[in-house]
């Protein structure tokens, strides 16, 4: 079992060029296909225009999201005529209240999606939107990986999150292939409930369940001594040099995360290694 199709989004030519990098990198150590979809978006709001107004704005908005489309099309295949992968290039046009299925008609039929972080410095709204289409609408696993990114996929050594959740095991359940090729998976459980139904072996009968596919995997149990569940996840990263995190996405939800915070949200914001999410 492996990702055999692998699909990327690009939103705009400036793209963090570790994201088109770790596409590249894992369908070729996959053999897979990567699929880029190239979209130009046209990001007014329909019915907020003086009047007369309207047809005028929307040839020009449209006008300007086929060029974006056209140029981030041109960028990629610059990029990618030279490498040794299968590869394939589509372009859409569509308005941003519209781009939920137009990403979910793509991601659906794909084995894993590769983004970009879709939170801080130089991001937009779109690219939150493009990662919440494939995970919900999609229903598809996500690969974050940071702006550092080098290039190179490890998965050597992961450290997967286990909360008993659905979205953990479904998190954890797709990420099958990279599980089974790491050396050592790190399951990572954090302030177990003292009466949950793991309560005697938190961990257990999932390292048990990974171990039967071939995965190096055991339980690490830590107490919550930060505030934040990603902070003490990202801190057992550098205490054990992982290098991914497997987790799953939006136990709470968007809402809520988009208001108060979650470990979602933090961990795509803070990631110092590339994060695979599913829900």
């Amino acid at each position: 079992m492996s990702y055999k199709s692998i699909l990327t989004i690009l939103t705009k030519v400036e793209t963090p060029t570790a994201q088109l990098d770790a596409a590249v990198a894992m369908a070729r150590h996959g053999n897979a296909h990567l699929e880029v979809l190239c979209l130009g978006l046209d990001r007014t709001q329909a019915g907020y225009y003086y009047a007369g107004a309207t047809a005028f704005v929307q040839q020009e908005t449209l006008d300007h999201a086929q060029a974006e489309a056209e140029a981030i099309t041109a960028m990629v295949k610059q990029r990618l005529q030279a490498e040794d992968i299968r590869w394939s290039c589509d372009s859409l046009v569509t308005q941003l209240g519209a781009l939920a299925p137009a990403v979910a008609m793509q991601a659906r039929f794909c084995d894993i999606i590769v983004q970009a972080r879709p939170y801080g410095i130089g991001r937009d709204q779109e690219d939150e939107a493009v990662v919440e289409a494939a995970l919900f609408e999609g229903r598809a696993p996500v690969l974050i990986v940071p702006d550092t990114f080098n290039g190179k996929l490890g998965g050597r050594r992961i450290v997967a999150a286990w909360n008993q959740s659905d979205e953990a095991l479904t998190a954890l359940r797709q990420a099958l292939p990279v599980l089974k090729a790491a050396e050592h998976v790190d399951l990572t459980v954090i302030d177990p409930p003292a009466h949950g139904p793991e309560r005697s072996d938190p961990g257990g009968r999932l390292c048990q369940m990974l171990v039967r596919h071939g995965v190096a995997a055991d339980v690490s149990v830590l107490a919550k001594t930060m505030p934040r569940v990603s902070d003490i996840l990202n801190r057992h990263v550098r205490d054990t040099n992982a290098d991914m995190v497997v987790m799953g996405a939006y136990g709470h939800s968007r809402f809520r995360e988009a208001i108060l915070g979650g470990a979602t949200r933090h961990m795509l914001e803070m990631a110092e290694v590339p994060v695979l999410m599913a829900h």
